[in-house]
């Protein structure tokens, strides 16, 4: 087949692929057992499954193929047991909360490292450097701008044995992405395409109509002022309540107004790969656009990646890698209680306001009348946001064999990521109506150097096997930040700060901060039976003072592979039991939090002036994890039944709480390292293999894990009782004994029935009760970490054909809906200002009625909506994460028009979601911090494609 019309066939199946609504299939569903044995990459260094001492979970690139999932971290739930992916916005693009194996810091980072390509890197959440004036805007990942389809393997290190070669880093647990490369052959492409649409996946919050609220305000006012309903309605039309006059008796659905149905996706990745006897390579292209359920804009991204290998001499290879990313993402104001987030806009909202004038322009000019929110689809229209960002990813790797079994690595890594945030508020409607307008920019680059040198030594002799390795690396990052803003814009079509001329202010800043580490390890087996690993690592980070700047962290690991055993049974084919024990750190703090330091941003007389900001702490130091865990790996017949089950306890210690000083300090707090937490739980998966032929094949498979989080120690006060972490806070409270991320507040104990009021139990759990809200005793109420987390599936194919589900589900653990304090009030503040959830037409009538919505009454404030168990939820819920259903086409039939593979496939994501409290209206995938918020959801889709390879 000549090279036009191989492109022809491309360019046809590309054009296919868009109009059958086609995507990838997962390659190989049905893994069979082989011969070679499997080698994962765990970090610096490969091993073989035998060797491993540690706890891991290996993905392929199968596993993550979600094309849903714009970033890897939101592919990875309900496949890794012990991981938690939190979501904390479904806005494409947006950061994702990850806790590996429970929360351990009070105020350190809770978030794995992540390692790409063998370099730590730093991820997070980009919109907190962009995006100072509106710091709730919509997260932006900084793994958004890694392609999945770029993507080779994932390894989710979680035990001190995997981790503590990371040494400060390590503590949380680390993810390795170890990207495609190129393999020895002819030139190979492959061509993928998808289509697909996607609506929010579980809401079942509803807001009063206009017709509710009005008929609920009148029982409101009837209730207040003891008026019939007729005397209620007048009273409402001689005060013009609510805006009354201006309504024209129509609904208006706000909540479909404000989202976006069948939201587009569209993403098409081109890649090739080829090489000879000395030299491999592989390139990639890909597109990615997503629209947000949300009526923003839509999320694009443009990815690109080379990497090249060279074997220069017999001992010389070198190999290459480059990452190029742009992407934009449209935020929205999100997370917070603001008139112009779109999610509280829905909620809020009076139904009565109408969108629209007469003549189809928006309606603004009676919106100031009838509300303080804002028409959010006329600001959606005529505001401009946006942040964009670039990254450049440059891994470089030398090789050079010095002897026979010792060689030497250096590795450099640079990682340039910028980004670029613009918000344009217009003159006529909304947050900058009053300003004549607004215009900001923000700017801010992040340098990441990463280097590393190796010394590798493998010997073999008789039944003995020794790996060694010695390490320095050293890293530094920078990151520069200039903003502008001003106000008052003179005429329309103008959108920068340059247009503008008044409130200017203008800000800039730099930070940076820098590690060394030496380290080695150490890995023995005897006769691949007995193994042996030791890692020990001495690290220093800038983020300390002088004489508490370097930690040592090690850990000692050993496996005994039973299965190679003489006395083993034939029918068992792997049988490992493992064990580890070690110290590794979290460096996760703020900078300069150890200094004393003088702040220079304000002014005195129009001149500089300086004052004391941070009280420092020379003492200061990292946070510390004793972690041992036991595990057992296991595959009988033939490997048809297979799977692990595994011990773990974390305890970390030297966590750093704020303890309270002396005002003559002129501070009132200063950070130690004092308090203490334990996790520790079980891990465990299974896989049965039911059929296996050459035709059809079934399997099923689970897993679970459980997290038992305790406060083990705290900080003591001057008064020598413990600090409570959250003091001031209505909804938790630390306690020694207790998990962290405890809720604490009054037990709701119902309606009386005589007279309408809420009550809550006195000594906040059980006998009298009580409607004085400040009267209740707040109490444990259970706590935001899952108790037990897990997936099942099941796997199937017939000849072409292969169906594929996995579930996801979480339990244990209570969320609460924070935003009911706005939509579940009984007064005039949802049935006049705002509105109301449809939950109030339950509210209390006459005497004897039994229901949990208390008397409406227009002016009263009874505190139903205040803190308490009343709106906290039991969190547990099951979800189909993804079904797939593909056909592979016949080999003989490909061949004809020239190609080597064709896979047609439908996908679903998020399809169905089983809440088990049904009192739980939002969707229960809440962020790490346990509440529900007004957020973009997660969504579910429905996604369509193709793969060509040729």
């Amino acid at each position: 087949m000549n090279v036009k019309l191989r492109v022809l066939s491309a360019g046809v199946l590309f054009f296919l692929g868009q109009n059958t609504f086609a995507q990838r299939s997962q390659k190989d569903t049905i893994n069979k057992e082989t011969q070679i044995e499997e080698v994962v990459m765990v970090g610096y260094v490969k091993k073989s499954v035998s060797s491993l001492t540690g706890s891991m979970t290996a993905l392929k690139s199968a596993d993550i193929d979600t094309p849903s999932a714009i970033s890897v971290d939101q592919a990875l739930q309900g496949k890794v047991p012990g991981v938690v992916v939190n979501t904390t916005s479904g806005t494409p693009g947006s950061f994702q909360d990850i806790r590996i194996r429970g929360v351990g810091s009070f105020t350190a980072s809770n978030s794995p490292l992540f390692v790409i390509d063998g370099v730590p890197m730093v991820n997070g959440n980009t919109t907190a450097d962009n995006a100072s004036a509106s710091p709730s805007l919509s997260t932006l990942s900084a793994l958004a701008s890694i392609n999945n389809d770029d993507i080779e393997s994932i390894v989710v290190l979680k035990d001190a044995s995997s981790t503590a070669i990371y040494g400060a880093r390590g503590s949380n647990g680390v993810i390795v992405i170890t990207t495609k490369r190129g393999a020895k052959g002819k030139t190979r492409f492959n061509l993928d395409t998808s289509v697909g649409f996607q609506n929010e996946a579980y809401n079942k919050l509803k807001m009063l109509s206009g017709a509710q609220r009005l008929s609920l305000l009148k029982d409101g006012i009837a209730n207040q002022f003891n008026q019939t309903q007729d005397e209620a309605m007048q009273t409402i039309i001689d005060n013009d309540l609510g805006g009354y006059s201006l309504w024209d008796g129509k609904e208006y659905g706000w909540q479909d107004l404000l989202t976006k149905k069948n939201a587009g996706l569209y993403s098409v990745n081109l890649n090739a790969s080829g090489g000879d006897a000395k030299s491999t390579f592989y390139a990639s292209l890909g597109y990615n656009k997503t629209e947000s359920t949300s009526i923003a804009n839509p999320f694009e991204r443009i990815t690109g990646l080379f990497s090249y290998k060279r074997d220069l001499t017999d001992k010389v290879s070198f190999e290459s890698s480059f990452t190029g990313s742009w992407l934009k993402q449209n935020p929205i104001l999100e997370a917070g209680s603001f008139f112009g987030n779109p999610y509280l806009t829905r909620v809020l909202i009076s139904p009565w306001v109408r969108p629209y004038n007469a003549d189809g322009s928006y309606n603004i000019d009676e919106f100031s009348d009838m509300t303080s929110i804002a028409n959010t689809l006329y600001t959606q229209a005529n505001n401009v946001i946006w942040q964009k960002q670039m990254r450049a990813l440059i891994n470089n790797k030398v090789d050079y064999k010095i002897i026979k079994n010792l060689t030497f690595t250096s590795r450099l890594n640079v990682d340039f990521l910028f980004n670029d945030y613009k918000a344009y508020y217009n003159r006529y409607h909304g947050d900058a109506k009053d300003a004549n307008g607004s215009s900001e920019r923000r700017m801010s680059q992040n340098f990441n150097l990463v280097t590393i040198n190796q010394l590798n030594y493998i010997v073999k002799f008789d039944k003995h096997r020794i790996d060694a390795s010695a390490f320095f690396e050293y890293q530094k990052n920078q990151q520069d930040v200039l903003s502008g803003y001003g106000e008052n814009i003179p005429a329309d079509g103008l959108t920068n700060i340059d247009n503008t001329s008044a409130n200017y202010s203008t800000g800039s800043n730099y930070e940076d901060w820098k590690n060394t580490s030496y380290f080695g390890t150490l890995n023995y087996s005897y006769n691949n039976k007995y193994i042996l690993d030791a890692t020990i690592r001495r690290e220093g980070s800038s983020r300390f003072a002088s004489g508490n700047r370097f930690g040592t962290f090690w850990s000692i690991g050993g496996a005994w592979n039973l299965h190679k055993e003489n006395f083993m049974p034939d029918v068992v084919n792997e049988l490992k039991l493992r064990g580890s024990y070690g110290i590794t750190g979290n460096s996760g703090v703020g900078l300069n939090r150890y200094q004393a330091t003088l702040a220079y941003d304000i002014a005195y007389g129009q001149n500089g002036a300086a004052y004391a900001n941070n009280f420092g702490n020379p003492n200061l130091t990292w946070e510390k994890s004793k972690t041992y865990d036991l595990g057992l790996d296991f595959a009988f017949f033939d490997s048809r039944l297979s799977g692990s089950i595994e011990y773990y306890n974390r305890y970390t210690y030297d966590l750093l709480q704020s303890v309270p000083l002396s005002r003559t300090t002129s501070f009132t707090s200063q950070a130690q390292n004092l308090g203490a937490m334990r996790n520790q739980g079980i891990e465990a998966s299974l896989k049965f293999d039911v059929i296996r032929s050459n035709s059809f094949n079934w399997n099923i498979f689970g897993s679970i894990a459980t997290v038992n989080n305790r406060i083990e120690k705290l900080a003591t006060g001057g008064d020598g009782l413990p600090i409570d972490v959250y003091a001031g806070s209505v909804y938790r409270k630390a306690e020694i004994g207790l998990p962290f991320m405890s809720w604490y507040m009054p037990t709701w104990a119902g309606v009386n029935t005589q007279t309408g009021a809420p009550e809550w139990y006195l000594n906040g759990v059980d006998g009298e009760r009580t409607s004085n809200y400040n009267a209740a005793k707040r109490v444990f109420q259970g706590t935001a970490i899952p108790k037990y987390t897990g997936g099942f599936g099941t796997g199937l194919s017939y000849k072409n054909i292969f169906l594929n589900a996995n579930f996801y589900y979480a339990g244990g653990h209570k969320i609460y809906e924070q935003y009911a304090q706005f939509y579940m009030r009984t007064n005039s503040f949802t049935l006049a200002s705002y509105n109301g959830s449809e939950d109030l037409l339950n509210a209390w009538q006459k005497p004897g009625d039994v229901t949990d919505v208390p008397v409406l009454s227009y002016s009263q404030n009874d505190n139903f909506h205040a803190t308490s168990s009343r709106h906290l939820y039991d969190g547990s819920f099951i979800r189909l994460k993804d079904i797939t259903l593909g056909y592979n086409l016949p080999k003989d039939f490909i061949k004809n028009i020239g190609i080597d593979g064709l896979s047609l496939t439908v996908r679903g994501t998020n399809l169905w979601t089983y809440v088990f409290d049904k009192g739980l209206k939002l969707d229960p995938e809440v962020s790490a911090a346990g509440y529900t918020t007004l957020t973009t959801p997660p969504v579910k889709s429905i996604i369509f494609g193709v793969n060509v390879q040729f």
